[in-house]
């Protein structure tokens, strides 16, 4: 039998059932009709949710990695940012303070500036104002350096005020810079006036008191003082104008070995802090030398009669 009459088709014993052809048509149809049905009836939404039911835990573990590394990358993130935020809430909030801070002060600026205006207008004698740079070296007295001096016309021995009353006096004059002795130095003696009783009195500067305070000496222990009375200047020195505050009487001791009480007082102004100041001109300065009065004529002598 020739090689080419052999018969190559399947016996019916190896029948693989339709063709692929048929199976082609079937399925295609099929899934025609599911995508008409479910897109018209729903006929798959049970089916697909089953589905997704039972696939649900297979898929939640699948995407576990993937969460772990997102969330790690940024739990990093939001730290880091969140250090930055925190540092630079940190840096405004530091900011915002000394912006207050510093309103504050002008404030309290600009309220000292204000009553030396209202102080300088009720005097007569010429002012000028100044500002206090630094205090002095030496640490055994009491002075402060203000920013006048001789080439801005400064003399020496001139008063200085603060917007709460007298700070002290000038005692050195440099070219450019002045020196001031505060009223709690212990080498500065003030006349000054019992507002209340309208005795007069000497002030000095006690450095017994942390060098802040002042001793009202001399007074007599049946003297009329009273804790709280105010002093003020007397204005019988010639330098400092009569009336301006000085200090307040804070403490009395009668001593029963001395005819003299022991009178503490606390100085009005400001002798630790005292930025803004004003210079007045001594007294002494505008009072015009008296002319020297002129010899009385000699008599004329009458010549004897011969």
């Amino acid at each position: 039998m020739a090689l080419g009459t052999l018969d190559r088709s399947l016996p019916p014993f190896f029948n693989q059932g339709p063709s692929v052809y048929s199976k082609l048509m079937f399925f295609g149809a099929l899934s025609l009709f599911l995508m008409v049905a479910d897109a018209r009836f729903n006929v798959t939404q049970p089916i697909r949710a089953a589905i997704a039911t039972a696939l649900y835990p297979v898929q939640w573990l699948a995407v576990q990695p993937v969460h772990a590394v997102r969330n790690s990358s940024e739990y990093f993130t939001s730290l880091s940012q969140a250090q930055a935020e925190s540092a630079d809430a940190r840096k405004r909030l530091a900011l915002q303070s000394l912006r207050a801070g510093r309103v504050e002060q002008l404030e309290q600026e600009n309220k000292r500036l204000r009553k030396l205006l209202e102080l300088k207008e009720q005097l007569a004698t010429p002012v000028m104002a100044a500002e206090v740079l630094y205090d002095a070296a030496d640490s055994y007295t009491r002075k402060v350096i203000i920013d006048k001096g001789q080439a801005h016309q400064v003399e020496l021995g001139s008063p200085v005020l603060d917007e709460s009353g007298v700070l002290g006096q000038v005692t050195r004059v440099h070219p450019l810079v002045s020196e001031v002795t505060l009223v709690v130095d212990r080498d500065l003696a003030i006349p000054v006036l019992n507002v209340r009783t309208g005795e007069r009195s000497v002030a000095y500067g006690d450095p017994t008191i942390g060098g802040s305070g002042m001793e009202l000496r001399f007074m007599g222990s049946n003297a009329d003082v009273q804790e709280g009375d105010l002093l003020t200047t007397s204005g019988v020195d010639g330098i400092y104008p009569a009336g301006l505050p000085v200090a307040r009487v804070s403490r009395i001791e009668h001593r029963a070995e001395s005819a003299f009480s022991k009178i503490w007082c606390v100085p009005q102004a400001l002798t630790t802090g005292a930025r803004h100041v004003i210079v007045v001109k001594p007294e002494t300065s505008d009072l015009a030398l008296r002319p020297p009065a002129a010899a009385p004529a000699a008599p004329a002598r009458r010549g004897r009669a011969k």
